[in-house]
């Protein structure tokens, strides 16, 4: 009966000590699953980010598109960038700009430089 005893106690034992180096199934589980939410989540918002960008592109209001202090050339050109241009001649930097249309600086700055 004690030898029953010791060695259950002994496998338990042993049992116990080799779960420690056992690799945890459900913790790569885990991790793999709130990988692929945070890379959902980084998709969603360049989505989102980019549907403002069309939005504000398409629902932008004409009013300056027949000023007469744009020229010809930038009246062809999208609403994006014929707001940019009438931000630059209100005398908006370029800073302000782009935080206004959700561009970088060197984006505002490259449409700045082309259409000028």
């Amino acid at each position: 009966m004690v030898y029953l005893l010791v060695s259950i106690i002994v496998i338990a034992l042993i049992l116990f000590i080799s779960s420690f180096f056992m690799s945890d199934k459900f913790k790569n589980l885990e991790d793999q699953i709130e990988q692929i939410s945070i890379v959902t989540m980084q998709d969603t918002y360049q989505i989102k980010k980019k549907l403002k960008v069309l939005e504000e592109e398409l629902l932008t209001e004409n009013s300056f598109q027949h000023d007469t202090q744009i020229p010809k050339s930038v009246q062809d050109k999208p609403l994006l960038i014929q707001k940019v241009y009438h931000l630059h001649q209100q005398g908006y930097s370029t800073e302000d700009i782009s935080s206004q249309t959700d561009l970088s600086s060197h984006d505002v700055q490259t449409i700045l430089n082309h259409n000028i």
